[in-house]
């Protein structure tokens, strides 16, 4: 085995058993969460393109996309957008290739405008004003960016843990539930929805914030008849993940005396001063978790063949994951963090951390090092080819 992994018990309280527990998930539809998705569909486009006429991803990083909200004017039975939404497209690709100018701003811009159609059915993308300041990469990076070689080209670290506690399932599928299901039954719920949850010993709250699209909700009466519907809806949906005790609050900065109702024109934050950024919202789990080991990389728009930022966290995730699973009962927490070097193969990190916490203190962690070790080293092999699976969007990363 590789002497840079390390695999060791770890003398924690297990999340489930610690007294106040907090966690988030921004929406798909929330300003940084959109900033993400548009980040990570532009990396997917160029890299589509660079494999399409070179058969390889060339260098190029989009995670820095911005958007400014614009302001609208929202009422029962429908307002209207005063001023547009500014989204602007910020990074560094490869733009010429022996002498050819590649057509990278209008691949960004498509890429970036389909994300929106897609994934924001109430938004008219006239709406909307895209700008692209994509640029090319620096001559250092681009040296490090060899594919074959497939070099590091950050020094940087990702972090992972398993398995998500009832808290953290319950914030995570919540807001699923409410974009994927609960629209079906009630069209006026929008895109941005946000859950915070937190717990204290055996009691879990739920706070969601859900835009309503205010042209399917004709008055009062209705948008609060819809608050608890989707009330109702969740509190059943939930309760298959656990037998706490759970409370749910909708809206909560609603005041009807004083006609503050969150009314949207699109479903959308943005349309009305909410900003947002590439990695300011959930990490590459799709939670956000102050009582767990997190990264502040931002793993949306990053190349998915040399850069740590990204790949790193995916696998660690993986790995934290198996790694439970290869316990049988005796790992009842794992956590991963992978450190690189920037020019160094990606594959030969300079530490991998496993840290497992025993079900049973009377099992010893060296009972399943070997096969941790493993795991590990599988994974590291497999990453000159996670490309492809983030590319096929089978990998989730916010």
């Amino acid at each position: 085995m590789k002497d840079f992994i390390k695999v060791e018990s770890h003398n924690v309280t297990p999340m489930e058993k610690q007294s106040v527990e907090i966690v988030e998930r921004k929406g798909i539809g929330h300003p940084d969460s959109l900033a993400d998705g548009i980040s990570e569909s532009v990396s997917r486009a160029l890299s589509n393109m660079y494999i399409e006429r070179y058969g390889r991803i060339l260098h190029h990083n989009t995670d820095e996309t911005q958007i400014v909200g614009g302001q609208s004017e929202p009422k029962f039975g429908g307002g209207e957008i005063l001023d547009p939404i500014y989204i602007l497209l910020v990074g560094r690709a490869t733009t010429t290739v022996n002498g050819e100018r590649l057509p990278y701003r209008h691949v960004a811009l498509r890429a970036a405008e389909e994300y929106l159609k897609n994934t924001c059915k109430h938004l008219d993308i006239n709406d909307v004003i895209l700008d692209c300041k994509i640029g090319q990469g620096s001559v250092d990076l681009r040296g490090l960016y060899e594919t074959k070689k497939h070099l590091a080209n950050d020094t940087s670290f990702g972090v992972g843990f398993a398995p998500l506690s009832e808290t953290e399932t319950i914030v995570y599928n919540a807001e699923r539930f409410i974009n994927n299901e609960a629209v079906k039954k009630i069209p006026a719920i929008g895109e941005d929805v946000k859950v915070m949850g937190y717990r204290i010993n055996d009691k879990i709250h739920l706070t969601a914030a859900i835009a309503f699209v205010d042209s399917l909700v004709p008055d009062k009466e209705h948008y609060i008849s819809i608050k608890e519907e989707i009330q109702s809806l969740l509190e059943s949906y939930l309760s298959r993940y656990t037998k706490r005790e759970l409370k749910i609050y909708i809206n909560t900065a609603d005041r009807y005396d004083e006609n503050l109702y969150y009314l949207t024109v699109t479903g959308l934050s943005m349309e009305n001063g909410d900003d947002g950024s590439v990695g300011r919202g959930n990490r590459a789990n799709g939670i956000i978790t102050p009582g767990r080991p997190m990264s502040l990389e931002a793993a949306a728009g990053k190349n998915s063949v040399t850069h740590v930022g990204k790949m790193y966290n995916i696998i660690s995730q993986e790995i934290a994951s198996e790694c439970v699973k290869a316990g049988n009962g005796d790992i009842q927490e794992a956590y991963v963090s992978i450190l690189s070097q920037i020019g160094k193969d990606i594959t030969d990190p300079q530490v991998v951390s496993v840290k497992l916490l025993m079900a049973d203190g009377n099992v010893k962690e060296s009972k399943y090092k070997a096969e941790c070790e493993g795991i590990v080293e599988n994974k590291l092999a497999e990453l000159p080819e996670l490309y492809k699976k983030v590319l096929s969007g089978k990998v989730s990363i916010f």
